[in-house]
């Protein structure tokens, strides 16, 4: 049975970089997948960018109200036709930006279609709320995955602070695309309580 996987962490974890080895993997042994990731995310326009520097285009974005697997059957009928062979796997970078129907789209994918789903997002946002893609990839997916990072205190980061200029701000819209108008900062819970005075959520 085909699995929907949803590997998490926190900012500078390691995620595109995680999905662009996995699809790699998968080519390498003579696989086709596909790569896709929410349209809200403009950070390399339509590539899925790795800190590393690695980047590589999606095969498709999927906007807030599309249908996540009719967007994926497309698809992959247009990889079958093109190709004459079928889809290994299904990737999504930063799905903490799905609506929780378009992750019930993706359970779908699994189980329906038998194509394992690989899901890569941060859990939380900078005021510590779920986003809910990633609440309901937790509710869903079979296989829940921890990629870890440090803060810079160098204990284990857990939280996603945001920086406008040189402050941290408690604040504000829950989606702002790292590096558009924002920075972003992974922190372990007490340098996130220090920077915030104490509190969690919105000041």
């Amino acid at each position: 049975m085909a699995k929907l996987y949803f590997r998490y962490g926190a900012m500078n974890s390691g995620k595109s970089t995680a999905l662009l080895q996995a699809a790699f993997n998968y080519e390498e042994r003579g696989h086709r997948v596909l790569l896709a990731k929410p349209a809200v995310d403009t950070k390399g326009d339509s590539a899925i960018v790795s800190r590393l520097g690695v980047t590589r285009d999606a095969d498709f974005l999927l906007g807030p109200d599309d249908s996540a697997y009719e967007v994926f059957a497309t698809h992959r009928s247009r990889t079958v036709a093109e190709t004459g062979e079928d889809i290994s796997c299904l990737l999504l970078d930063e799905a903490q930006f799905l609506s929780r129907f378009q992750v019930d789209d993706l359970l779908r994918i699994a189980l329906l279609e038998g194509i394992p789903v690989l899901a890569y997002g941060i859990r939380t946002d900078f005021q510590t709320a779920a986003f809910p893609g990633s609440r309901r990839l937790l509710e869903l997916a079979h296989s829940l995955e921890e990629l870890k990072t440090i803060c810079r205190c160098g204990r284990k980061a857990i939280f996603n602070g945001r920086r406008f200029g040189d402050e941290f701000v408690f604040d504000g819209d829950q989606v702002a695309i790292d590096g558009v108008e924002v920075t972003y900062e992974s922190l372990c819970g007490v340098c996130y309580l220090q920077e915030s005075g104490g509190r969690l959520g919105s000041l």
